[in-house]
């Protein structure tokens, strides 16, 4: 897969892709998922099933499953820029306002097949799949996770619960719903 290739070049190779250029990324490697290319997607009663499919200096790529009722605690990237692309079904973000008329409070959202979201470093929010139906997502961080920090909301306050050092956007160590 050529997929970094999908985004404008940068004066700097090496520099993080920026959350548009993400979402350019996770909606090219969904294409490539519906065109067969990662035909194996599993769903797991247990736990979010999820699988790197590409990695390279400047990008981490990984498709995950959600059954009904499977989620996120509300978490950062670690200062990592990322974006996500639903594949199929559906998924409801809670994402935290950290500047404006909303700072402090949680903006909820719900994404419809095709629906991306890209977001900078600062971000944090949950996702869970609140439907009746299976979904599948495309994630990416750049640069790639090194760690994610889990909180709670405490009087319109973020409280930091625990921080895990991962390169995996599900950390077997992390707090799970």
């Amino acid at each position: 897969m050529t997929a970094v290739s999908t985004v404008a070049p940068s004066a700097d190779p090496a520099a993080p892709l920026t959350p548009l250029q993400l979402v350019e990324f996770t909606r090219f490697v969904a294409d490539e998922v519906r065109r067969g290319q990662y035909p194996f997607v599993r769903f797991d009663e247990r736990a979010r099933w999820h699988q790197r499919i590409y990695r390279d200096p400047r990008v981490d790529a990984w498709l995950i499953s959600w059954l009904p009722d499977q989620g996120t605690q509300l978490h950062d990237h670690g200062g990592s820029n990322g974006a996500f692309t639903v594949l199929s079904g559906q998924l409801s973000e809670a994402a935290c306002a950290h500047t404006g008329w909303r700072a402090g409070g949680v903006h909820e959202r719900v994404h419809q097949v095709g629906h991306s979201v890209g977001f900078g470093g600062a971000y944090v929010h949950d996702v869970r799949n609140q439907s009746t139906a299976p979904a599948v997502s495309v994630h990416a961080y750049s640069p790639a996770l090194t760690s994610m920090t889990y909180y709670d909301i405490e009087s319109s306050r973020l409280v930091e619960i625990a921080t895990v050092l991962t390169d995996d956007p599900e950390p077997t160590a992390g707090p799970r719903l």
